[in-house]
């Protein structure tokens, strides 16, 4: 009954807001409405879980702790993005930007990236989840060319090109493990191939884990498959890069190391986490020296979470209590990557430029979006008390006992994204505004949310309460255990 909440809302939003004429607040309405229900469902589904361990619907869906870690991960952020949409469509339509059909669009289109993805979250069959994470393709793309002009369309062909062909990869993986698998009523699931993995060919199993890798790691933005994130977070309106960054890249996590707890038991656990160390800090430090020489700020943002990204694919390489720092890792960073791109919205909407040289005296022009991209900042580059830091503190530790050259490589590029992350933003606080430039936030919508994002994260970051301690802690031993 839970999940049918869940999916049914999204739907009904979508149904709804195509019926509606030329009434702009009736679709903000029913945005709303629709992820305040998705909320209710999922803090429901998350009770479940602590109390019984599990919610399951026969072999078809399954929510454990880490997959509902995920699903209030992902509707906390869609919950701030939609209300944040409010106040941003209401600003692009006012400057001449975008019609109503457009705002349509918008609402429809977002809705539809959410179901996906709690579809991709809780079903236990691969090819279903293959399916849902390749429909948020087909879902953002038209997003990312919201504005139709000529870099926004290019933007998102890259991205559907790139992530196609990656998925496509990444379904070839699938095939292998399911071609070696049993069935249940002719149903795949996680469970049947578990039970089969024993009877796989390391072999086959070894290169199909390679294209899965590949394949989901395309969707997550990891070098050398991230050429797509920096177009497309920069060209899509602010509110889905953050849908993009601190949602849908977790999701695209989960379908990895779902697939790496069968080669863990066929291969042995050395051949996947040696895997994720190389594309671990390969995608950490060539994020690192693009960011210091990055010219426009919603693209560093794109390769600050290919940077991050990385960080979680050396938690989880590197084993042992990195594994827990990187489950951890994954809240913060959404919380504080999502607050950075609502912020950049609002930049977006009142400088009319995405270039970093473009935008001085924020502090003057935007002073509560300046102090929140400063709080933004703080987390994400690992500053205490801020969360960051400390689950960086544990993947280092686990990599100095793992691989301490690895980890003194991951140190510096950490170092080299602070200094260049500094750079930038001070360059876009201080100094003297644009000339007739209007001072203020834009509205009420796009400030009051990410304030609320802020308080979660920095609470967050000081107390742990005690349902979130259960699920990470769940978390950590189911993967831990393997």
């Amino acid at each position: 009954m839970l999940l049918l909440l869940l999916f049914i809302s999204p739907i009904i939003a979508i149904l709804a807001s195509i019926v509606v004429n030329k009434q702009r607040s009736m679709l903000e309405k029913i945005a709303i409405a629709s992820v305040g229900t998705q909320i209710i469902a999922i803090l429901s589904i998350i009770y479940t879980v602590l109390s019984q361990n599990a919610y399951l619907i026969s072999d078809t869906f399954s929510v454990r702790a880490f997959e509902a870690l995920i699903l209030g991960i992902t509707v906390t952020v869609g919950f701030v993005a939609t209300l944040h949409s409010v106040g941003y469509l209401r600003c692009e339509q006012a400057k001449g930007m975008i019609g109503f059909r457009r705002i349509k669009e918008y609402y429809i289109l977002m809705n539809l990236f959410l179901l996906c993805m709690y579809v991709a979250i809780t079903i236990t069959n691969p090819i279903i989840m293959w399916i849902s994470i390749e429909a948020t393709t087909l879902s953002t793309v038209f997003l990312i060319s919201f504005f139709n002009r000529k870099a926004d369309i290019e933007a998102a062909w890259k991205y559907l090109i790139i992530n196609s062909i990656g998925l496509l990869l990444g379904l070839l993986g699938t095939t292998l493990f399911l071609s070696q698998g049993s069935t249940f009523n002719g149903f795949f699931n996680w469970n049947n191939l578990i039970a089969s993995a024993t009877h796989m060919n390391p072999l086959i199993s070894k290169f199909a884990f390679v294209f899965v890798l590949i394949g989901y790691g395309t969707k997550m933005g990891l070098v050398p498959m991230h050429t797509w994130r920096p177009d497309a977070y920069n060209k899509a309106p602010s509110p889905i890069a953050a849908l993009l960054s601190g949602a849908l890249l977790n999701v695209a996590f989960l379908a990895i190391l779902r697939f790496k707890l069968i080669v863990d038991i066929v291969a042995g656990s050395s051949f996947s986490q040696n895997l994720f160390v190389f594309f671990g800090i390969l995608s950490i430090v060539i994020a690192a020296f693009i960011i210091y020489t990055q010219k426009n700020y919603k693209r560093m943002l794109a390769y600050h979470s290919t940077e991050h990204a990385g960080i979680m694919m050396l938690g989880f390489g590197f084993g042992g209590i990195g594994i827990f720092g990187a489950i951890l890792h994954m809240v913060y960073h959404s919380f504080a990557k999502s607050l950075l791109f609502f912020v950049s919205s609002n930049i977006a909407v009142k400088y009319s430029s995405s270039r970093i040289t473009d935008v001085t005296g924020m502090v003057k022009v935007l002073p509560y979006s300046s102090v929140l991209y400063i709080i933004g900042f703080l987390t994400m580059v690992g500053i205490p008390p801020f969360g960051i830091f400390f689950t960086e503190f544990y993947i280092l530790f686990a990599g100095f006992h793992h691989s301490p050259l690895i980890a003194l490589i991951a140190l510096f590029s950490l170092v080299l994204v602070f200094l260049g992350f500094f750079k930038h933003i001070i360059e876009m606080l201080f100094g003297e505004p644009p000339k007739k430039i209007q001072k203020g936030e834009n509205n009420n919508w796009t400030i009051v949310p990410i304030i609320g994002l802020a308080i979660i994260l920095f609470v967050f970051s000081v107390y742990l309460p005690t349902p979130l301690q259960k699920l990470l802690n769940e978390s950590y031993t189911m993967f831990l255990g393997n």
